[in-house]
């Protein structure tokens, strides 16, 4: 939904492949007790991702599992409050609300944030319409600093994530849209 950009993407795609490649040394129960142990240490899904892949060989978790790295976070309740796209997205609004707080004629950055709004919603309601959202979630700028705010100490400080409700007492959750 990038409205910005009229041109075709230019990326790799990944080989069609069927079961886990050769040269990954690891057992899946030695992959998920890594994801596990990763999650615990407080990296995100990208980033244990990415870590495996650098560090350990592995090119994707679910070529080797069978499944996807956040359902292995889901089975141990390591996965984080909201999706990590919408996360990032609602990192993005807190930041330039903050911005915008400081500097309010700053118009361009205006336009920005409403663009930024726009897609946390878009993204809002696809999540409500597959599950991964409770169908009452809305989003909230005063609800999103507190997730924000929460998602950064549990990265940078260890801790564990709130649950939704938690995030959301008094804020959002109302009916009727």
């Amino acid at each position: 939904m990038n409205k910005r950009r009229e041109k075709g993407q230019s990326h790799s795609t990944r080989p069609v492949r069927i079961g886990p490649p050769k040269w990954v040394r690891y057992s899946p129960e030695e992959i998920e007790a890594l994801v596990v142990e990763l999650a615990k240490m407080g990296y995100t899904p990208s980033m244990i991702g990415i870590i495996l892949r650098d560090q350990y060989g592995i090119p994707l978790v679910k070529s080797v599992l069978g499944v996807k790295l956040c359902k292995v976070l889901e089975k141990y309740n390591l996965a984080p409050p909201v999706p990590e796209d919408l996360l990032r997205l609602m990192m993005r609004a807190v930041n330039l609300r903050r911005h915008l707080e400081e500097h309010p004629k700053d118009y361009a950055s205006k336009r920005g944030l409403i663009e930024i709004e726009s897609k946390i919603r878009r993204l809002v309601k696809y999540y409500k319409r597959v599950g991964k959202l409770p169908p009452d979630w809305e989003y909230d700028p005063e609800r999103a600093k507190v997730l924000v705010s929460q998602f950064y100490s549990q990265v940078f400080f260890g801790g564990s994530f709130i649950t939704m409700s938690e995030a959301g007492e008094g804020a959002g959750g109302a009916a009727g849209k």
